[in-house]
């Protein structure tokens, strides 16, 4: 296995959960910050580590592999830490729907690839949205801080509702296609 430059971006966004975790239980004077930062960096190496790959055709089934557990790792990692530091239904619900999906999803994409079906859950248009509004939400909760008249929490918990509802279309999406896939191969 040839470890290239998107594999290490990928790699680095893993090695980032214990620096996020870290921080994250730092006084938050400034850790709030601190781990809004981190994860923005994460984030951007989410979309870095895919550009690179496609633009110098570095694409692999490894990295293939990785970069979505990459993803739910951070992701899940972090919403368990707001969560816990929130523990409101209000805050749970959508962290809750979106781990939920993930699990569903990744599942999903594993038992079509060992179908050879593949390619039918592969990511849609939605799914990026979903993960862009996802994103947005957990900075500003990490945030969790005003700044002038925005309330980082209160714009956080909205984008956390709108990811969670994209989350379940999302979803639904993905089954509905997996589902008609598999009734052409069932014999009448």
């Amino acid at each position: 296995m040839h470890l290239n430059a998107a594999i290490w971006l990928t790699l680095f966004r893993i090695m980032l959960i214990p620096i996020l975790v870290i921080l994250f239980y730092l006084p938050p004077i400034w850790s709030n910050w601190a781990t809004a930062i981190v994860f923005s960096v994460a984030a951007l190496t989410d979309w870095a580590d895919g550009y690179v790959a496609r633009r110098y055709d570095l694409a692999s089934t490894f990295g293939a592999f990785l970069d979505p557990v990459a993803d739910k790792l951070m992701v899940g990692v972090t919403l368990v830490l707001l969560v816990q530091s929130h523990p409101t239904p209000y805050f749970a619900i959508p962290a809750a729907i979106i781990v939920g999906r993930e699990i569903t999803v990744s599942a999903l994409r594993e038992w079509m690839s060992a179908v050879g079906k593949g390619d039918v859950v592969s990511v849609a248009m939605i799914g990026k949205v979903k993960t862009a509004f996802q994103m947005i939400a957990i900075i500003l909760l990490l945030l969790d801080q005003d700044i002038g008249f925005i309330s980082t929490r209160l714009l956080g918990h909205m984008c956390l509702w709108v990811a969670a509802v994209l989350t379940i279309w999302s979803m639904v999406h993905y089954l509905q296609a997996a589902l008609t896939d598999m009734d052409r191969d069932q014999p009448d």
